[in-house]
């Protein structure tokens, strides 16, 4: 049991990395001086050079001084934005258009070796101009200019070797920390912990991110969720469907689909795993802060007329905001009659660019109005709107098993 008043000093202590908040805003204030900086070279050379007085020397130095203040300006970018989200707090841009694609997967290793790298640039330029303006340059300062680059040079290349190893023991040890498994989950399509004769030949993990270190309240989210098994991208056999695409179910992986409210859509035949996939991604999903909830399509069905009937239907749709996802598995195994189809309509349509869905359904939308029948293509179309869509060819995994035990 936690100490009261270490835990109280050691938050009192985490509590001050509010006090670097403050030297962002002045490296912001840095960069307008930057900016400003950089125009007035701009201002300068195009007077020279509409004045006739601009050598092709002149030019080409103050060219490389607009571009040594543009690399000194993403430095400050790559310190201000990177630095925050490590040290102070996270930068909420999950969605957004922008996002840096190194942000995603900044820690303070990587932002050192951006850095080393940025001075190195930084360097490099300023070495060209001195070679550039030789004649003006005594010997003295092109012997240390290329020393003191050389020495950054070296040093950034040590810095990435050593970040290698660093990060190597960070993921063991996050490792290490990582849940056990749940102990009675039982064997389902592209779960490969299923027998002995797996555990053998385990099949290869599919280049997903790495999920997010686990804590108590993600513990409890997953078991809140209502997973029939805990089931983990980790741990799905790629090679068992003959396709699908990899990239995107390593990019849903990373559950910014959840905070951009958009949805995810899983189709295949019986047995290919789409069920194991959309379980694990609500176990990212958790592991990122978000309320899932889990039920079949029948189970919804059954939840949701149980509520009309109550008279509470809005209110059982408003109260599953809470829930930054729903997963509805298994659509199309059973149809449905127009009442209940239409409450699925309700459904999708209250969280249409509200909140996030998962479906995973064994033939594809525009075969929906086998299942929903005239609310079909409003309910597709809602539903595909900001989705992705996700097939999975091949044969059952079930099948394929009990084949092969049979042959054996």
């Amino acid at each position: 049991m936690r100490n009261p008043t270490t835990t109280t000093l050691g938050y009192a202590l985490f509590a001050t990395r509010w006090l670097q908040a403050p030297l962002y805003f002045g490296l912001v204030a840095a960069q307008g001086v930057y900016v400003y900086k950089f125009f007035k070279e701009l201002w300068t050379l195009i007077l020279m050079c509409v004045s006739g007085h601009a050598t092709e020397t002149y030019v080409m130095l103050a060219v490389l001084k607009l571009v040594d203040v543009v690399m000194i300006a993403n430095l400050l970018i790559m310190v201000i934005v990177g630095g925050y989200e490590t040290f102070v707090s996270r930068i909420g841009l999950q969605g957004h258009r922008d996002q840096p694609e190194w942000l995603s997967h900044v820690n303070s290793n990587v932002l050192k070796v951006k850095l080393a790298t940025a001075i190195v640039g930084i360097s490099s330029v300023h070495l060209l101009q001195m070679f550039v303006d030789v004649h003006h340059t005594s010997r003295h300062a092109l012997l240390w200019g290329t020393v003191i680059h050389m020495a950054f040079i070296a040093s950034a290349a040590i810095l990435a070797y050593m970040s290698g190893p660093m990060t190597a023991h960070t993921d063991r040890g996050h490792a290490d920390r990582a849940p056990l498994r749940h102990p009675r989950a039982e064997p389902e399509p592209g779960d490969r912990r299923h027998g002995q004769q797996e555990r053998e030949t385990p099949a290869a993990a599919p280049p997903a991110p790495r999920r997010p270190e686990p804590d108590a309240d993600a513990e409890e989210r997953i078991r809140a969720a209502g997973f029939p098994a805990r089931k983990l991208l980790e741990d799905f056999d790629e090679r068992h469907p003959r396709g699908f695409d990899r990239e995107a179910v390593a990019r849903l992986g990373k559950a910014d689909f959840v905070a951009a409210r958009h949805n995810v859509v899983f189709v295949g035949p019986p047995g290919t795993g789409k069920t194991h996939l959309a379980i694990a991604l609500g176990v990212r999903a958790c592991q990122a802060g978000h309320r899932v909830l889990f039920a079949t399509a029948a189970e919804w069905a059954a939840r949701l007329s149980d509520a009309r009937g109550a008279g509470r239907l809005e209110a059982e749709l408003a109260g599953l905001d809470e829930h930054a996802l729903l997963i509805v598995d298994e659509v199309g195994y059973t149809p449905f009659d127009a009442a209940t189809a239409g409450l699925f309509f309700r459904l999708v349509a209250h969280r249409y660019e509200r909140a996030s869905l998962i479906v995973t359904s064994d033939r594809p939308l525009g075969r929906w109005d086998e299942v929903f029948g005239a609310s079909a293509p409003a309910l597709a179309d809602r539903l595909a709107h900001h989705a992705e869509v996700v097939r999975l060819d091949g044969e059952s995994y079930r099948t394929r098993r009990a084949t092969s035990a049979w042959a054996d």
